[in-house]
């Protein structure tokens, strides 16, 4: 058996599960975890990331107020 992740917009998932669901030999394991970065990903972040230090740092761009992060949170 092979395995099959699809990523389907929120307002098509009702169709797509019922659609899925009706093949009788398909079983659906449903999971609402996000994968986790690829290493990729994440090194692109963070490159991002040091590059808008960088970039406040130099006075280029204007920085949050800690608070205004804490509160994002």
């Amino acid at each position: 058996m092979k395995d099959i992740l699809l990523s389907v917009p929120e307002q098509h998932y009702p169709f797509i599960i019922k659609l899925v669901r009706s093949f009788d030999y398909v079983t659906v394991k449903e999971t609402n975890e996000e994968q986790p970065p690829t290493k990729k990903e994440f090194m692109d972040g963070l490159r991002e990331a040091i590059e808008e230090v960088k970039l406040i740092k130099a006075g280029k761009k204007k920085g949050k107020p800690f608070q205004q992060l804490l509160d994002e949170l």
